[in-house]
């Protein structure tokens, strides 16, 4: 099966644009802030794209990661991908390792690339988001690139809330 990866620095590029970027001048609408989550939607040339994110609220050892860390969950409509799930780490990932994405009781492998990570079974991505929006906290954790287990935790307060947002957007 065919892996998509997504345009990462297409939204990270639009995001810090979102905050350097004179009012009139964003391409990116926030579609709602809700606790510790974000919802957002933007044009791509393959069309609309909305998407929610979220910061690790704890990284240990906090050493492990050194660079900012976002987890999203998207939508491509015209890509027919929804909800689609992606870690931007904060750190380099060892080369060939694997994630683990742990909520609920649930728990979901990550394949990894550089300092990125996604679902390693995308069909897994419906009850992905399903264990979100019931749980509390979401743990991944990862092997960075000294050979460290990192661990990331995410509050999942507002989760439901911004899933919501892109659900009506997209």
């Amino acid at each position: 099966m065919a892996r998509h990866i997504p345009s990462l620095p297409v939204i990270a590029v639009t995001l810090l644009g979102l905050w350097s970027m004179p009012a009139a001048a964003q391409s990116v609408r926030v579609l709602g802030e809700h606790n510790a989550w974000s919802a957002y939607a933007t044009t791509e040339s393959e069309g609309q794209i909305c998407f929610v994110l979220s910061r690790p609220s704890s990284t240990e050892p906090s050493a492990g990661a050194s660079g900012d860390a976002y987890f999203y969950i998207t939508h491509r409509p015209a890509q027919s991908i929804r909800s689609e799930i992606n870690l931007v780490a904060g750190y380099q990932f060892a080369p060939d390792s694997t994630a683990t994405l742990s909520v609920g009781g649930q728990s979901f492998d990550l394949f990894t690339q550089d300092d990125a990570a996604w679902l390693a079974d995308p069909s897994q991505s419906g009850a992905a988001v399903q264990a979100i929006r019931a749980g509390s906290t979401m743990v991944i954790e990862g092997t960075n690139a000294a050979g460290q287990t990192v661990r990331q935790t995410f509050s999942l307060s507002g989760a439901t809330a911004a899933t919501g947002d892109i659900d009506g957007a997209c």
